[in-house]
């Protein structure tokens, strides 16, 4: 069956909003495990400009992402700009598992949890929407943080005085000789503060500017009229490029105080509060929003490729018959 057909057979705006009881988790875990990998293969470079920007010090400060980017491909070639690739994308299945499971269930018990409040549909989506995001970001963590310090490392290695690695695991292996395994989670509690608001300012953001959207164009008030499979692409694409503004703007100063402190060798590590005071000797306040163009552009990217592939996805493995 097709996703028009399929689409067609759930009613109303509901298509845009199926809930976890009535999908398919083998299909959706599987089906997409393949179609995030192919979002992080295109995207990922953007990533190694904005870790590189972030962790820039001398004559690479006055350097803008364009120049960044034209940098790695002149120094390193096209694979400077996938460094700690790999190790990304082991990481990344089970990653998404335990984030996807965490989100869906969340949203759902939040739903219920709101429903006799009788607020509106903005006010539940976002606090359905955020506090989900915020469960799924904490609940990933304990496997994202390792891989962030190890991809980090591998970004950046080479660059500005950082050592090289021979890959992922000497990177590993390096980090747990000189500082243990806490050493693969430095940056953790930054990490929960960065990503766990994020993902929480992300969903809220997505959910309650999506609904705002239908609003204005009738289709909350017409719930009989289902909308065409564009619009409805439409529409998502739009609540994810509002929602990565809002969230790039509120979390990179922590974004970047955190991969500075991750990329660092343990003899040099600083505290967080000397990492701020020397983002701010070198370049004023605006030091804390290193990083902000291609954080926000990632976010923005990443995010409305994100929604538009993970809302399809919804859709093709929806249990139609139970709907």
């Amino acid at each position: 069956m097709d996703t028009t057909t399929r689409a067609s057979k759930i009613p109303s705006l509901h298509q845009t909003e199926i809930n976890w009881d009535n999908l398919d988790k083998t299909k959706l875990y599987v089906v997409g495990a393949g179609m995030f990998s192919g979002v992080t293969v295109a995207l990922y470079p953007v990533s190694v400009v904005k870790t590189r920007m972030q962790v820039a010090s001398g004559d690479a400060l006055r350097r803008n992402a364009l120049t960044t980017f034209k940098n790695i491909l002149k120094v390193d070639g096209v694979a400077g700009l996938y460094r700690g690739f790999p190790t990304v994308i082991i990481g990344a299945v089970p990653t998404r598992i335990i984030f996807l499971t965490a989100l869906e269930t969340t949203k759902a018990a939040s739903l219920k949890l709101v429903e006799p409040f009788k607020l509106s549909e903005p006010v539940q989506a976002a606090f359905a929407n955020g506090l989900a995001g915020l469960s799924a970001s904490t609940c990933s963590q304990a496997i994202f943080v390792p891989i962030d310090v190890i991809s980090q490392k591998l970004m950046v290695q080479g660059y500005s005085g950082h050592a090289r690695y021979k890959g992922g695991m000497d990177v590993a292996q390096k980090v747990i000789k000189a500082d243990g395994i806490r050493g693969l989670y430095r940056g953790f509690g930054l990490s929960v503060m960065t990503y766990a608001p994020s993902s929480a300012v992300w969903w809220a953001s997505y959910g309650s500017s999506q609904r705002i959207i239908w609003s204005a164009l009738g289709h909350w008030q017409n719930k009989e009229e289902a909308p065409s499979q564009l619009k409805i692409v439409g529409v998502q694409a739009s609540g994810g490029i509002i929602a990565g503004a809002v969230t790039s703007f509120v979390t990179t100063p922590i974004d970047t105080i955190k991969t500075r402190l991750q990329v660092m060798d343990n003899e040099n590590r600083p505290k967080a509060g000397q990492v701020v005071k020397r983002l701010i000797a070198e370049d004023g306040w605006k030091g804390l929003y290193r990083g902000l163009g291609p954080r926000f552009f990632s976010s923005s990217a990443w995010g409305t490729s994100m929604i538009v592939c993970y809302e399809y996805l919804k859709r093709l493995c929806a249990k139609v018959e139970e709907v």
